[in-house]
């Protein structure tokens, strides 16, 4: 893509290759090459397509519950996204099992114009049980949720995660685009509220940019970091980072691991956005400059000066947090909301 630069790149074949990038994933994204290059399934895909499907078809569960699969004509190129009007979708989901969905795609593979199948954040112990344990990564004390993706040439518009991610190429190749969290302006993201798959998108299409309707697309890219990823090779992805993934195979199977470095009972800060648009975004401007600084003092600049003039004992909510205090703030905020 013009004016985007290529995503900082280390060996992921080195035995310290996933330690570093754990470590330094604050400082932004890195391409593993190879770091997953050792799995079975790796070895499955690269023989051909059909001995990744055999592959997988061997770990399925028979009693699985169905998955659900976001189907499209081709004339929606892969891209899953709004009509015209943002009314609805230009897709349909079916719950459909995981082994017909796999050799669906294999029928379709070799047609030029085929419908969009697409299978998204799959849990992979519960459709899959025993691939993870064939194919293994660690994380270092790290516990992340592990989902597998599965389709054919399809574009997953630019959006943020709040957890942390590694994304591991199986099959297929993938060209992965990213941007600093910074360029949220310029991405022109469409509603919270109503989206294809529970994350706010850019309304620009990467393969057709109309800088006549997003003139700042143009500024963005020149912040857009690009990789395009082969069988074996995985992404960091850090918190927040935008992403836009694309299938360029006729197959292609990814799996990724999802981990927040915050603990497990801290709410995700999209529940405060949600709300701080209800309670403050339409007050008088002087009262927004108000909230504005109460937000910096005891949110984004609190530090132990913040508290200093109170004594420890006596701190109660100001006090760091532990899962106790968060479950009785949890409590005292559903009573209020609720009354």
């Amino acid at each position: 893509m013009a004016d985007a630069k290529p995503i900082r790149e280390l060996r992921g074949d080195a035995p310290d290759a996933l330690s570093k990038a754990l470590q330094a994933s604050s400082s932004g994204p890195v391409v593993l090459r190879g770091l997953v290059a050792h799995w079975p399934a790796v070895a499955a895909a690269r023989g051909s397509m059909q001995a990744a499907v055999a592959y997988l078809h061997g770990f399925e569960r028979a009693d699985a519950p169905p998955v659900v699969a976001t189907v499209a004509a081709p004339e929606a190129g892969g891209r899953v996204f709004y009509n015209d009007d943002l009314s609805g979708f230009t897709f349909r989901q079916e719950q459909i099992p995981l082994g017909t969905v796999l050799d669906t795609l294999l029928k379709y593979a070799a047609r030029e114009s085929a419908p969009m199948i697409y299978v998204a954040s799959t849990t992979l112990d519960t459709w899959l049980p025993g691939f993870s344990d064939d194919n293994a990564l660690s994380f270092e004390g790290r516990d992340p949720l592990a989902s597998i993706w599965i389709g054919n040439r399809t574009r997953i518009a630019a959006h943020q995660d709040v957890p942390d991610n590694i994304a591991c190429v199986v099959a297929g190749r993938r060209r992965v685009t990213l941007f600093p969290p910074d360029q949220l302006r310029n991405l022109y993201i469409g509603p919270l509220d109503f989206t294809p798959a529970g994350q706010a998108i850019s309304l620009v299409d990467f393969a057709s940019q109309d800088l006549e309707r997003f003139p700042r697309f143009a500024v963005a890219m020149q912040h857009a970091q690009v990789a395009e990823l082969e069988p074996g090779d995985a992404v960091l992805i850090p918190s927040m980072w935008w992403h836009h993934m694309e299938g360029l195979e006729p197959f292609n199977v990814l799996v990724n691991y999802w981990w927040r470095e915050a603990p497990g009972w801290m709410d995700t800060p999209m529940n405060v956005l949600m709300y701080a648009l209800m309670t403050m975004r339409d007050l008088p401007p002087h009262e927004r400059e108000v909230w504005k600084e109460v937000f910096r003092h005891y949110v984004f600049e609190a530090d132990a000066d913040t508290v200093a003039h109170i004594p420890e004992a006596a701190r109660r909510l100001l006090s760091p947090l532990d899962e106790v205090r968060a479950r009785d703030l949890r409590a005292r905020l559903l009573k209020r909301i609720n009354r």
